[in-house]
């Protein structure tokens, strides 16, 4: 297939360009600095500035993982605005460009996340459940709408609501490691918050999968089917690190600290993959225990 990709040169979207050129797939990819990309994704990558430089470019399928880290600056009103039209903007011309192709692409698979569904506290979460009204909501559920418009155009659209992505060198585990293997590391606020979670190497498969399925579409929850609270993940990395956790964030700094920001570490859901896995999917990595083995080495 000749597949277009937005976020290509992130930290998920790196991998999945890689194991999709193996299985000998044409990559169409959107990047601001076509120069840098080109040094992190495979040869013969073909790399455009704008998504309408593809124009006349025939597509089969588009994975959408472009935005703005939502956890990159304390949430300022410009930054809020920044946040929602970094994803509206290209998921927009995406849609456009489907519009414009003589035969639209089959499938569109486009990132959302878990803060969808907002604070739910210790119940199970599925695709079903009912959000809370709060930013992060109302974020992933404008960039979800802006990519269902493609369904106009009879594009079947795959909507990823993805958990902490984890694995060496990049996401979350990143900035958690170094306090971590010092002994700094412990829980934040009371630790009961849920932390939906999944390696990077089975998101990558998901969207594979659901590039492939040709009946599956609207959202999936994207986190392995054993959530962890907060207190449960950091004790489980500072095993394997054979390190400490016991040097906790008060909740009252961190909201001192990050804000607004602050809610998605307070809070979270204990999101469960329950399309997927009615669809079939299986997870390589379905405990935390195996995916920190896998990535700590330990």
């Amino acid at each position: 297939m000749r597949i277009l990709i937005t976020g290509g040169s992130g930290f998920v979207g790196q991998l999945l360009c890689k194991r999709l050129h193996e299985q000998s797939h044409s990559l169409l990819v959107v990047s601001r600095s076509p120069d840098k990309t080109r040094r992190l994704l495979p040869p013969d990558t073909d790399i455009r500035q704008r998504v309408h430089d593809f124009d006349g470019t025939q597509i089969d399928a588009i994975v959408n993982l472009a935005g703005e880290s939502i956890a990159g600056k304390r949430w300022s009103e410009e930054q809020k605005k920044k946040l929602v039209e970094s994803r509206l903007s290209i998921t927009s011309d995406l849609v456009t460009l489907c519009g414009k192709q003589e035969t639209p692409p089959k499938v569109m698979v486009s990132g959302s996340a878990m803060g969808y569904y907002g604070a739910q506290g210790q119940r199970p979460v599925d695709e079903d459940t009912t959000p809370q009204d709060e930013f992060a909501h109302r974020l992933c559920a404008g960039w979800e709408a802006a990519a269902k418009e493609a369904e106009a155009y009879s594009v079947r659209v795959a909507l990823l609501r993805t958990g902490l992505v984890l694995d060496r060198n990049g996401g979350a585990l990143k900035q958690m490691l170094p306090p971590f293997k010092m002994g700094l590391g412990g829980r934040i606020g009371d630790g009961r918050q849920y932390m939906p979670w999944i390696h990077r190497l089975d998101m990558v498969r998901i969207i594979e999968f659901l590039l492939e399925q040709d009946t599956l579409s609207g959202p999936f929850n994207c986190s392995a089917p054993n959530p962890v609270t907060n207190d449960e993940f950091v004790h489980t990395l500072a095993k394997h690190l054979h390190r400490p956790a016991m040097i906790p964030m008060p909740a009252g700094v961190l909201k001192a600290l990050l804000g607004e920001m602050s809610h998605l570490l307070l809070t979270g859901a204990a999101m469960q993959p329950k399309r997927l896995e009615e669809a079939g999917f299986t997870f390589e990595y379905p405990t935390l225990d195996q995916a920190m083995q896998e990535i700590l080495g330990s």
